[in-house]
């Protein structure tokens, strides 16, 4: 799979799942290999870090947008987090 089809996937979950909510970087890789997802998240993981660089989703820890590049753990993806968007409720 190439880093498209990982993006696509991310941008198609984080608009279903719209404002103010988040998904797991678990269900992108899911999408994409549903056999093989476990061994694919640090693919996902980059590609979340290239999209988020580029303001197209931000990254979450316990529900605040964090710097992707500085962060570890757990963490959530969601559509780009504004100031005056409301507070993340799923994470």
């Amino acid at each position: 799979m190439n880093k498209e089809t990982i993006e696509s996937a991310i941008l198609a979950l984080v608009e279903q799942r719209g404002a103010g909510k988040s998904i797991c970087p678990s269900e992108a890789a899911r999408a994409v290999w549903p056999e093989e997802w476990q061994k694919r998240m640090r693919e996902v993981r980059g590609v979340a870090i290239g999209m988020a660089r580029k303001g197209e989703i931000s990254i979450l820890r316990k529900g605040k947008p964090v710097d992707p590049d500085d962060f570890k753990g757990v963490y959530r993806l969601s559509l780009p987090v504004t100031p005056d968007a409301p507070p993340e409720a799923d994470a």
